[in-house]
């Protein structure tokens, strides 16, 4: 009887490390908050291929638009903390915090961060026939004419609008903000020369920059873009500490059992620092980050502090 207590105790005392053991053992999700085609979405696959070579176990991308990327996110939130369904994260989800009254899922609360997987950062770019070389230009030919100068983004409450509102308050420029239903239609838009101006990542932009249809006036990055090299920063163009970047990164369902966070941040970690992933995403505007789940949890909370002055500053209505 003593011999069977001692070996049902063992096996209660190392049951928790089972499933980092075994783990995967059917396919994984990744839940993208966004159509397919987009940044987010080729971060995620790009991402999940690794990972599936690793495990060797399917990780597959499950596309979940709407609602400011809520839909998504919130199914990531309420799934099983099992580590089989992962959220490909985003500006987003610390926007959204601050942006919305009623919020169906907390992103500190109901996340366990893995990595942050890539940042972007984004661009200010303008129609030519706008009389604006530089950034001092364009920030004085505002001035001039409050009220009148627009600019485009991918949607309310986007990490686009939010680079143009940060402009605002560090300036004190009162430039009109103009949402579309995606990036796409908006630099549209800019081409057609129905809005003045643009915040948009830079893989949409090289194309049009390259060929003259559109002026990039300043990269909200601290350093030059590879992809851009000759597009000075915001900083060095004398809005000095202004950064307005995107980044996506691999969260799990809060109280996701620990090694398994631990594993995936390993694997994730090692997937963004090989060959190809880098050049991957360098050639598509992307620059690879990586780095420990805590260094990601500690962005995050810098993030959503940061877009919750932005948005109290610039008194952006509750959604």
């Amino acid at each position: 009887m003593l011999r069977f207590t001692v070996a049902a105790a063992c096996a209660i005392l190392f049951a928790p490390a089972a499933p980092a053991q075994t783990y995967p053992v059917k396919p994984v999700r990744i839940i993208v908050p966004y159509a397919a085609g987009g940044n987010t979405d080729f971060t995620a696959r790009a991402v999940a291929e690794k990972l599936t070579d690793v495990y060797k176990r399917q990780f597959i991308v499950d596309n979940r638009p709407g609602a400011a990327t809520n839909i998504g996110s919130d199914a990531v939130a309420k799934a099983a903390p099992d580590g089989y369904t992962l959220l490909m994260g985003g500006a987003a989800n610390a926007i959204n915090m601050s942006l919305f009254a009623k919020l169906s899922y907390d992103t500190l609360r109901d996340f366990d961060p893995i990595a942050l997987c890539v940042q972007g950062a984004n661009v200010l770019a303008i129609h030519p026939s706008l009389p604006a070389k530089n950034l001092k230009e364009l920030i004085a030919l505002a001035k001039a004419r409050p009220g009148t100068l627009n600019f485009g983004s991918s949607g309310l409450g986007s990490s686009n609008q939010m680079a143009g509102e940060l402009l605002k308050v560090m300036t004190g420029i009162n430039i009109v903000h103009v949402p579309y239903k995606g990036n796409a239609p908006a630099l549209t838009d800019l081409l057609g020369g129905h809005v003045e101006m643009i915040f948009s990542g830079v893989p949409a932009l090289v194309p049009h920059i390259q060929s003259g249809r559109v002026r990039a006036i300043a990269i909200g990055s601290l350093k030059r873009f590879p992809a851009l090299p000759n597009v000075p920063t915001f900083d060095e163009s004398g809005v000095k500490g202004y950064e307005a970047t995107t980044w996506f990164g691999l969260l799990a369902p809060a109280k996701t059992p620990k090694d398994i966070v631990a594993r995936l941040n390993v694997e994730v970690d090692k997937a963004l620092k090989s060959a190809d992933i880098k050049e991957r995403f360098m050639n598509d505007g992307l620059e690879p980050m990586g780095g420990s789940a805590e260094a990601f949890a500690k962005f995050m909370r810098s993030e959503i502090d940061k877009y919750a002055k932005v948005i109290k500053a610039a008194d952006i209505p509750k959604q």
